[in-house]
């Protein structure tokens, strides 16, 4: 377990790879951990030494909040602009590009395949944090600052004496920024990008995989985490000049694996994800028509 000051990094499996995420214990007095992704059992060792009386989530997603149930009797915060998301599975789906892509038949079918844990994990958040006020934890000081475009409510956690910021699904993977859901947006995530670059901090955390960077790993990591976006405009845009229509462009696997794109959840985002890079190059999309509206 790595600690920065009082901060302890908690892993979670396979490097912390999705369904995975690393998890941040405060050890100080109030006994804080932010996000629960992290392997369980070091997450109950955590607990059983140490204690856990308040658990902060960034966002929603589920490798975020995968163990929040492990703490029982820990209060349990997340942000502002997602606290009413999560009070429905109906809120989560239409986030998420369900109900836009499917309607209500598509809220059913996600209804039968939501995981149980995942229902208890957020059903258990009682409270919100407030962004850009800061928290004292017993000395530790904490800003979470609003970071939009992962989803619209995405938290990074800033430790401002320690110069420290946990950046989460900033994430520097060689899979790219992820803002597929109908609450994410491809320019809140490079504007957000550019306002964590800027910040005094010297100590970057990654929710998955890397991990810890330094300050200049992470302004070359995140130039080139951003240059997908613009690869997936040139790849999109390709395709639609070949005459390729929505439906035809949606199943060759832009962004997952062809072979994936039987899983609801996945085949929802490959086609949210598609729509914001098409209406980025300038096109509509009618039915499964492709138009060009702006050049």
């Amino acid at each position: 377990m790595r600690r920065i000051g009082p901060i302890m990094i908690i892993e979670g499996a396979n490097n912390s790879k999705v369904p995975f995420s690393r998890s941040l214990y405060i050890n100080s007095k109030d006994k804080v951990l932010i996000d629960t992704g992290a392997d369980p059992a070091e997450l109950r060792e955590l607990d059983d030494q140490y204690g856990v009386e308040l658990v902060v989530n960034t966002h929603y997603h589920p490798d975020h909040t995968l163990h929040n149930h492990l703490f029982r009797n820990a209060e349990k915060w997340i942000n502002p602009l997602e606290f009413e998301t999560i009070q429905s599975i109906e809120g989560i789906a239409k986030e998420n590009g369900v109900y836009q892509e499917w309607g209500p038949e598509g809220v059913e079918a996600l209804r039968k395949h939501f995981p149980k844990k995942w229902v208890q994990n957020l059903g258990e958040i009682s409270g919100t944090y407030r962004y850009e006020e800061e928290y004292n934890f017993s000395g530790v000081k904490v800003n979470f600052l609003h970071s939009p475009g992962h989803t619209k409510g995405y938290t990074s956690p800033y430790f401002p004496e320690l110069g420290v910021v946990y950046v989460g699904d900033f994430d520097m993977t060689s899979f790219g920024p992820w803002y597929f859901g109908t609450d994410g947006d491809i320019d809140e995530f490079i504007e957000s990008s550019k306002v964590l670059l800027e910040m005094d901090a010297s100590t970057y955390i990654t929710g998955h995989q890397k991990g810890v960077f330094k300050k200049q790993e992470f302004i070359e990591a995140m130039g080139k985490f951003l240059s997908i976006i613009d690869q997936r405009d040139e790849t999109i845009d390709k395709y639609v000049r070949q005459g390729m229509n929505f439906e035809e462009l949606t199943n060759i696997g832009i962004f997952y694996p062809k072979k994936m794109l039987d899983v609801l959840i996945l085949k929802t985002w490959e086609r949210s994800g598609i729509r914001k890079h098409l209406q980025r190059l300038g096109y509509s999309v009618q039915g499964s028509e492709i138009q060009l509206v702006n050049k």
